[in-house]
């Protein structure tokens, strides 16, 4: 038997190199593919206090598992630079992920030194969060006042003893509700909701969980099981095919599509036909996105995944702490995108038929719980 090796981080990650001629961002970039700059998704720690299955199983993330030490974490300074010089690239959208992003302490002051970034054009930029729910009662109102403008929920199962099983804790559907309810209350919305189908595990909660949101504030999405990085010892007959879930919720409440709301959106959108809510499928299993996807991910500590299926990723955080300046900075990161070809989804769609659990391509991918979702 071979020996499984598990990329919780990336010690190999080269320094992001700095070209010879320094340009000024036009706003304008585009990688190898033609696709522009729009979405930074900032992981901000590699901590989380679920051990959800299907990202940060117990039997990897136990109590002896060594976190990256705080020196390493990109500061709030830092992070929000770095932001800076991507929305003069042309990105608009910025994500924090995690790990459980809430438990970063003083979130809220990241939070407000990000609000007050603008693009080149004046317009505020579109500011939000992931998160599992289990500390967002409480912190809903300093999120809100702090500039967010709102949160996506991950919630697999409406069923306690399932959702329990799922995030391997023991922690209760009920509190993630509250928190939701929390957010709603306070204005971080539209809120979606993520739940990751897998096989065998989850996918009787298909029916519960859009019944429960048809006709409510929340905007449901359901998410293929998908082989990010190895612990979680990802298996294609534990895929439950989007086109599987809009049929079995089309059999009780019929669904239409309806168009994406801007290029690259990740979701596909179908709208209930009596016009009581809408729910997302994202299919990065069975229907590749990758020819529209205009994402890039920062690290805790620093490091650029061009791709969430990323095998290595670019020290940022060296040429920072190395007192690089600002236009270096810029121009190391435009080099990097531009030269971006990226798209794993489609090619290892092509090869779903045989693929069967993940590193079958012969790659060691960096975890989901480390660049974030």
């Amino acid at each position: 038997m071979s020996e499984k090796i598990i990329m919780l981080a990336d010690a190999r990650a080269p320094s992001l190199p700095v070209p010879d001629a320094l340009e000024a961002p036009t706003g304008l970039l585009s990688d190898a593919l033609a696709r522009p700059l729009h979405d930074l998704r900032i992981s901000v720690t590699d901590r989380c206090n679920f051990r959800c299955v299907y990202c940060m199983p117990k039997e990897v993330f136990d109590k002896d598992y060594a976190y990256l030490p705080h020196a390493s974490l990109l500061s709030f300074e830092e992070i929000t630079r770095v932001a800076a010089l991507f929305v003069a690239h042309g990105v608009e959208k910025l994500r924090l992920t995690g790990g459980e992003p809430l438990l970063r302490k003083n979130i809220e002051g990241l939070i407000a030194q990000l609000r007050a970034l603008r693009t080149p054009s004046g317009r505020p930029l579109d500011l939000t969060l992931t998160t599992n729910g289990s500390l967002l009662a409480r912190k809903a109102q300093a999120l809100k006042d702090a500039g967010l403008d709102r949160v996506t929920v991950s919630l697999d199962a409406l069923d306690d003893a399932v959702f329990r099983r799922m995030n391997d804790v023991d922690f209760a559907v009920s509190d993630v509700l509250d928190g939701m309810a929390a957010a709603h209350a306070v204005g971080l919305g539209p809120i979606k909701v993520n739940m990751v189908v897998k096989g065998g595990m989850n996918d009787d909660q298909i029916l519960p969980m859009a019944r429960h949101f048809k006709d409510t504030p929340y905007i449901l999405r359901f998410i293929e099981y998908m082989d990010v990085g190895a612990s979680n010892g990802w298996n294609m007959d534990e895929v439950v095919p989007s086109g599987e879930v809009v049929r079995r919720i089309s059999a009780e409440m019929p669904l239409v599509p309806v168009s994406a709301n801007y290029a690259g959106e990740t979701a596909a959108r179908w709208r209930y036909q009596d016009g009581q809510g809408e729910i997302g499928l994202i299919s990065s299993v069975t229907q590749a996105f990758c020819q529209d996807c205009s994402r890039i991910r920062l690290s805790t500590e620093g490091k650029l995944y061009t791709c969430l299926f990323a095998t290595r990723g670019h020290d940022l955080r060296a040429l920072m702490r190395e007192g690089r300046s600002d236009a270096e900075l810029s121009s190391a990161i435009a080099q990097l995108w531009r030269k971006r070809a990226d798209r794993y989804s489609e090619t290892r769609t092509i090869k779903t038929a045989g693929l069967e659990r993940s590193g079958a391509t012969g790659q060691k991918r960096i975890e989901m719980s480390y660049i974030g979702g």
